[in-house]
């Protein structure tokens, strides 16, 4: 995860740091992008433009500059992207795409018979990088009694996947809603506990999110030794000025939007650029999006984690993502035709 200080999320297939490779690249002409004509450029580019300040490479300032100046237009968005862009594969396809959203979850500040089940702040001691408790230790008290507990919710399995996406909201009982975002981590190796399901024995060939809470529901004591077999754990703080119609905060320190976001492997994909997206599967997807966001199991050129949105609905779409596809980068076009000479 490196510095990333924002929505870090480990996908359930699990991964682990390495250094990035020279991936292959190959330039292509929008025509050759399957429904690049019918997607709405528009949407895109106001998403864009959301993060375009947050660009420091000297590269992106004319592009941000003219992004601020197109017009609002669904025409004048295509021409934009078609005009200073040049679409980019790197790497080597089928892509893997997965899902993730921004859970609704109901809570309580205060420890009650139903909910018991606390979410932390971070420890004060903590330091980024250090290795803390692992998770079976907070789960068993590590933490307890020290006044960390930022919100009490009433299922330990909701509690696992909140810290998962990395970010949700929290209903509280006289209906407010308290906004939470990834604050550190315990330095702890993270460990996929789909493929832990698997090596145990389970018969599913591609574990969802719902397998999982499923069979942790079903199967309590078993369940918590499930959890707890990833040591990595997630604290949290609350986001106070974060509007109610904003989505979580990225990677890029900005909200990010459901279905034109997406989170990429900054080794390969420049955070902000915007990427073209095939998915593949039960419902495939053609789309420009904008990488905003990264992840601890989010690794290689054509790996991509998608931002379903908030709510039930959203993670149960989310949830069942598994599948191929092509992701392309839109590069600046020095930037595209640069990137061909250094490999």
């Amino acid at each position: 995860m490196g510095r990333i200080t924002h929505a870090v999320r480990a996908a359930l297939l699990g991964a682990t740091l390495m250094a990035a490779a020279p991936a292959p690249a190959q330039v292509l002409e929008f025509d050759t992008l399957d429904g690049w004509a019918d997607d709405d450029h528009q949407a895109a580019l106001t998403v864009f433009r959301t993060t375009c300040g947050a660009l420091r490479d000297p590269v992106w300032a004319p592009v941000c500059k003219l992004a601020a100046d197109a017009a609002d237009s669904r025409t004048a968005a295509r021409q934009f992207f078609e005009l200073l862009f040049r679409p980019v594969v790197v790497g080597d396809p089928p892509a893997l795409f997965t899902g993730y959203y921004e859970p609704e979850l109901q809570g309580s500040l205060t420890r009650t018979p139903r909910f018991t089940y606390p979410l932390y702040r971070k420890p004060p001691e903590l330091t980024e990088g250090q290795v803390f408790h692992p998770r079976d230790a907070i789960e068993s008290g590590a933490l307890r009694g020290r006044g960390l507990e930022l919100v009490w919710l009433d299922d330990p399995v909701e509690v696992y996947f909140l810290q998962v996406q990395g970010s949700g909201r929290i209903v509280l009982p006289d209906r407010r809603v308290l906004r939470l975002g990834y604050a550190g981590k315990n330095g702890q190796p993270y460990r996929s506990i789909g493929q832990e399901l698997i090596r145990r024995g389970a018969s599913m060939a591609d574990v969802s999110a719902q397998d999982i809470k499923a069979w942790v529901r079903a199967n309590p004591g078993p369940g918590r030794d499930l959890l707890n077999s990833n040591p990595s754990y997630v604290f949290f703080r609350k986001l106070d000025d974060l509007p109610a119609e904003s989505g979580p905060i990225g990677a890029m320190g900005r909200s990010i939007t459901g279905l034109r976001s997406v989170a990429i492997d900054p080794a390969y994909v420049p955070l902000g650029a915007p990427v073209w997206v095939e998915k593949e599967g039960r419902q495939p997807l053609r789309r420009l999006m904008i990488a905003q966001d990264t992840g601890g199991a989010i690794k290689g050129a054509q790996r991509a984690d998608i931002f379903y949105g908030t709510g039930f609905s959203a993670g149960e779409a989310a949830g069942k993502i598994k599948d191929g596809g092509r992701l392309i980068q839109l590069l600046p076009i020095d930037r595209a035709y640069a990137l061909l000479s250094d490999r």
